[in-house]
């Protein structure tokens, strides 16, 4: 389906109007079919909007585009402390190379395998609890804790902490939205998180080296190639980036599938007629309202990008979402249909993970995460009811709801 790209007028920058959190994908509409690229300012260095999947693809896919240290970016001031996430997140090859195929090594699919007894069980019990109690905060009840159990699990972190352990990585997932759309005080918790990660990993890795265990960050510890291993500030920021990476987008992920099935009842029916249809509802929903609606790339040289030329320095935001939405690549964009991906053509690939070299090491551990939760659902639940309307947290780049009442109706 090819859609006619019709010139409108719109303003680039409610992309940050809170009022739009709830719903952002009208205005995705219009910044898509109005153009390839939106200024948000045209002093160097610019930022640039980009909307349209293959303008996206070619951001995340190509060379030119990277990531900067925080004084040569336009999206952090000149005075920007060196805080948030980092490690292979923001970096660019050969790091980027090097971090990420040591972490392979150790993210393997056996690692991942072995949390589904764990995760079947705990969203059972979750389940049982929501159900029993019959009308419910989704997230605090059964989204939000079981990814935390797994991927603290995952690294080894003691149950006793996890909660404090949210906390931090809330502050920190904001951070991945510009710099200069945080207050003072979210700069300032963005600050403490940093440093309560690093000192409380950097303890833990401690312990770990004196005395291994059957987790993740033990792997990390010992993984080596060719007598190349992390280092100890390397381990901390990869640590910090599993832990947020690992934990937030699956809350949203299960919180948006369950949202979107609540919504659509013929679409949660078919889904009960055919559990077989999880996996690929898992799918739709990353690409129909994703968990990170957008990232950051900036210009490592002269290129051109969506029909207009960028210079070192020049930063894009690229608008996943909208591109998970692009008429010209997929049918009925806005329909969330869970058999999209079950056909034996499926759509086109999304971008709900990211694509090119940093397309998300953690894929594999969320799509696991979210068709077990999924599962539990469809074995307890005939009716989705949602009470009152979901209440939206202040992140952008990482699109969440903070809370859904809804009523679960069992068999």
């Amino acid at each position: 389906m090819t859609a006619e790209h019709v010139e409108v007028a719109v303003d680039v920058r409610e992309l940050f109007d809170p009022r739009r959190r709830s719903d952002p994908y009208p205005l995705y509409r219009a910044l898509r079919e109005s153009g390839r690229c939106h200024w948000l300012s045209p002093q160097a260095p610019r930022i640039g909007v980009i909307t349209r999947h293959g303008d996206c693809v070619a951001a995340l896919q190509e060379g030119a585009w990277g990531h900067v240290p925080n004084s040569g970016s336009a999206f952090r001031p000149m005075t920007a402390t060196d805080e948030g996430l980092r490690s292979m997140l923001r970096s660019n090859p050969p790091t980027h190379t090097r971090l990420r195929r040591l972490v392979s090594r150790a993210f393997t699919p056996a690692t991942t395998a072995r949390f589904r007894p764990m995760a079947q069980a705990l969203s059972a019990e979750l389940l049982d609890a929501a159900v029993d109690h019959g009308e419910v905060d989704l997230v605090a009840s059964f989204a939000r804790p079981l990814p935390l159990r797994i991927i603290c699990s995952l690294l080894g972190v003691p149950v006793r902490d996890e909660e404090v352990f949210g906390g931090w990585a809330s502050a920190l997932t904001r951070a991945l939205d510009p710099d200069q759309l945080l207050d003072p005080a979210e700069r300032v918790a963005r600050a403490e998180a940093t440093r309560a990660f690093a000192d409380y990993f950097t303890e833990l890795i401690a312990r770990r080296r004196a005395d291994s265990g059957d987790d993740l960050l033990s792997d990390l510890i010992a993984v080596q190639e060719q007598g190349d291993r992390l280092t100890a500030a390397e381990l901390v920021e990869i640590c910090v980036l599993l832990l947020v990476a690992g934990y937030e987008t699956t809350v949203n992920l299960v919180v948006n599938a369950v949202l979107a099935l609540a919504r659509d009842p013929d679409q949660f029916a078919a889904l009960r007629a055919r559990r077989d249809l999880a996996a690929a509802t898992v799918e739709e929903t990353l690409r129909h309202d994703p968990p990170n609606q957008w990232t950051l790339r900036t210009a490592l040289v002269d290129t051109e990008l969506a029909g207009q030329t960028f210079h070192p320095g020049d930063g894009v935001i690229v608008v996943t979402a909208a591109a998970n939405r692009d008429p010209d690549v997929f049918a009925r964009p806005d329909d969330f249909d869970i058999t999209r991906y079950a056909s034996a053509a499926p759509a086109a690939r999304h971008l709900g993970f990211g694509h090119g070299i940093h397309y998300c090491l953690g894929a594999p551990l969320a799509r696991l995460e979210a068709e077990i939760m999924l599962a539990a659902l469809l074995d307890r639940v005939t009716r989705l009811e949602i009470t009152a309307a979901p209440t939206y947290r202040p992140h952008l780049a990482v699109r969440g709801v903070d809370a859904l009442q809804i009523r679960l109706h069992s068999r």
